[in-house]
């Protein structure tokens, strides 16, 4: 593998894999909440957020974590305000003590919080406005989860546009992702350059899995999973990824390595290929090698549709997990497109309409469709070009797939933002 491009798989991983306590969404509000009471110099007396129809939409149903059970767009920014360490980013509610939670309840109740959403078109943009004191803060995100691109202080501008004081440059090149790439890439990729990120995956991943089946969170799909079908590998694997969801939907307190900036993305692409590797009781650096195919596949398939689409990122991490465990197996370029094409066949389309209790589900039935393209393959059988959206090449139905997701669920998204937009923010 020529070296340059060797090097840019290695950053991708890098980047993209990062540990997240929380639905991302929320937890961006409650940096940006952090941040802007940091940079007012004491707690404000109003909070005003602006957020884009679809963080909204991302927000609206999830617990924000060591809130008590707190759920929503006010209750981020409440947390961030009263608990937040901003210097934590994506972890920034971890350390939040027992005392702090009562004072985020209690600054609920008592905080002037406006939530509107934003006058523009971005589809990822936070902003927040504190005012206390006589003075007034504000801070914006856009695009991703910790893209600062505005700091302000009384109309004073202290930032303006990235940088890289607050945000490390995101320069790795996507556009370089091809799955035979991804697959040399896992080949011949040396374990020290790869070890850290994938173990910190596991080691997180597995434990909110565990957890999430232990404590009974949410709709607690991964349990249901387990109690009706039983500890076959197949449905474990959906069950672990479900259990994982289980959890981070509905509160759970550990941090979650995430994928596409999406915590749920991570699970997906992370804890089938997990279990997969226990029950063939692969070596771990087959299981390093199968998780670099999980995760870059799902980078793949994600770069191309977008933040935030109405095209639910579990399908795409689904593919990402089938195509993992078919590397177990054996598989290599071949078998491991067919996968992929199989599972986008299957499953294109489910819709996301915001992160909540049912996305353990949903999670389960793309880790079904990953598993099943997967299967397919290996007895033989796949779709072909002309079977819908499939078209001949795995990276011709993945350009498919992405246009799908990013042009033609455009108007879909819309819909199921007004649709969620008749309930209260």
């Amino acid at each position: 593998m020529e070296r340059q491009i060797y090097r840019e798989f290695v950053r991708i991983l890098e980047e993209e894999l990062v540990p997240a306590m929380g639905c991302t969404e929320p937890i961006a509000v409650a940096y940006a909440a952090a941040l802007a009471r940091s940079v007012l110099g004491r707690c404000p007396e109003e909070i005003l957020v602006r957020a884009s129809a679809n963080i909204i939409k991302n927000v609206k149903s999830v617990v924000v974590p060591n809130t008590g059970g707190l759920r929503g767009i006010a209750a981020a920014a409440a947390a961030g305000v009263a608990a937040g360490r901003e210097e934590k980013k994506l972890e920034v509610l971890s350390e939040v003590t027992p005392e702090q939670i009562g004072e985020v309840k209690k600054l609920i109740d008592t905080l002037d919080c406006v939530v509107e959403q934003a006058d523009n078109d971005r589809v990822f943009y936070i902003e927040v406005t504190v005012k206390g004191g006589g003075h007034t803060a504000r801070v914006e995100i856009a695009d991703h989860h910790t893209n600062v691109t505005a700091i302000e202080r009384d109309g004073q501008v202290l930032r303006q546009g990235s940088d890289q004081a607050w945000e490390p440059r995101r320069a790795a090149d996507r556009s370089l992702l091809t799955v035979e790439r991804i697959v040399e890439f896992a080949d011949c990729a040396r374990i020290e350059d790869i070890q850290v990120v994938l173990q910190r995956q596991i080691d997180c991943n597995t434990a909110i899995a565990e957890e999430g089946l232990r404590g009974g969170y949410g709709a607690r799909i991964g349990s249901i999973l387990l109690r009706a079908y039983g500890d076959e590998v197949h449905n474990r694997a959906k069950a672990y990824a479900a259990a994982g969801s289980d959890g981070r939907m509905n509160g759970c307190e550990l941090p979650v390595v995430i994928n596409s900036g999406s915590g749920n993305q991570g699970l997906t692409a992370s804890l089938p290929v997990i279990v997969y590797a226990r029950e063939l009781r692969a070596t771990q650096e087959e299981l390093y090698r199968a998780l670099a195919v999980s995760n870059l596949v799902t980078i793949h398939l994600k770069s191309g549709i977008g933040p935030l689409s109405a095209y639910c990122g579990a399908t795409s991490a689904g593919c990402g997990a089938g195509a993992g465990v078919t590397y177990l197996y054996g598989g290599r370029f071949y078998e491991i497109a067919h996968t992929i094409v199989n599972a986008l066949a299957i499953n294109s389309g489910m819709v996301c309409d915001g992160a909540k209790a049912s996305c353990a589900a949903k999670i389960a039935s793309a880790v079904e469709a990953g598993l099943l393209g997967m299967q397919m393959q290996r007895n033989g059988s796949q779709f072909y070009g002309g079977d819908g959206i499939v078209v001949k090449g795995v990276e011709n139905t993945i350009r498919n797939v992405c246009q799908l997701a990013r042009v033609g669920m455009r108007e879909t998204d819309q819909t199921i933002i007004k649709l969620m937009m008749n309930s209260c923010v």
